[in-house]
């Protein structure tokens, strides 16, 4: 293997793999502590992509609503970052407040709360093709693009950043949920729910935080991705958030580490697949050997066997 086209893959994969594992980081937070599988997440990812959408074109001017003053395009792309993190971050405690707590709180099947997630992410598609239409969205170009030549390998200003920012997502994270209060409690609920409030631990308040940040980062790599591949649709986070799903499964859903080195495989997977063999072939080799991870490691690359208690 040429290693010129070996580096240069090597970089595309971990761009790739990076916008699967911000998001697989979302399941996974929400997963480890209410046992809950939030499969509406790949389309809070599609929801914050259109949020930065409004925000980055309001703060840009580029329609009606403007404001009475200039920004420099830094700021715009902070303000962007920002504002749309805290929106969707919103939309997310809203959903776990209409749809999932009720269902909680009555102690229905986890079944029941499965075809409930299933339909919020239905909802939040419909919602999105009946309100805006079906016609895709240019994201606007934020940064201007930089090409940079590295012995022989090319990349970009925004797929540095895409890699820098999910790496240090993932220590962020890491630090949140092992060395925090937020982090013991989280952790706390998922062992034992029933016992837990008993400690003085508001469950509903870390369920809220959790929702909060897993919607957050969905709505960071919402921007990422659109920044870099910048067309808009409303069924787009559909088959990435399932990809995303499966890379937290085969990673060790629940567990922080697996959500990063699984989404980051699938990258590697997909891209290397697609170099040697053709595009069609792609999906096919990279879940057949997610699935065969599955079959030697049922819980994933991280996860452990949880006992149920009788």
């Amino acid at each position: 293997m040429d290693s010129t086209l070996f580096l240069q893959n090597f970089i595309n994969a971990l761009q790739w793999g990076s916008f699967y594992a911000l998001i697989a980081l979302g399941y996974t937070m929400v997963y480890g502590v209410l046992l809950l599988i939030n499969f509406a997440h790949g389309d809070i990812f599609m929801v914050g992509a259109y949020i930065g959408f409004f925000v980055a074109t309001f703060l840009l001017g580029t329609y009606g609503l403007q404001l009475p003053w200039s920004l420099s395009p830094g700021l715009i792309l902070i303000l962007t970052f920002a504002v749309t993190m805290a929106l969707t971050a919103g939309v997310g405690v809203f959903i776990e407040r209409i749809a999932y707590r009720p269902l909680r709180r009555k102690g229905v099947n986890r079944l029941y709360v499965v075809i409930t997630a299933l339909m919020v992410g239905l909802i939040l598609e419909n919602g999105n093709l009946s309100l805006l239409g079906a016609s895709r969205k240019f994201f606007p170009e934020l940064i201007p693009k930089e090409i940079y030549h590295f012995a022989g390998i090319t990349f970009t200003n925004l797929k540095v950043m895409v890699i820098i920012i999910t790496f240090l997502v993932f220590f962020f994270l890491h630090f949140v949920v092992r060395k925090t209060r937020w982090g013991l409690a989280m952790r706390a609920i998922s062992y034992d729910r029933v016992a837990v409030p008993l400690m003085g631990i508001p469950v509903d308040q870390i369920i809220v935080i959790t929702f909060a940040l897993g919607s957050s980062l969905a709505a960071l790599a919402g921007i990422l991705f659109a920044l870099s591949y910048p067309v808009l649709e409303p069924y787009m986070g559909a088959l990435i958030g399932w990809k995303a799903f499966i890379a937290a499964v085969v990673g060790g859903i629940g567990e922080i580490r697996g959500a990063f080195v699984g989404g980051l495989l699938l990258g590697f997977i997909e891209i290397f697949s697609a170099t040697y063999f053709p595009s069609t072939f792609r999906d096919l080799i990279a879940f057949g050997i997610l699935m065969l991870i599955l079959i030697f490691r049922p819980t994933g690359l991280f996860g452990l066997a949880r006992r149920t208690k009788v």
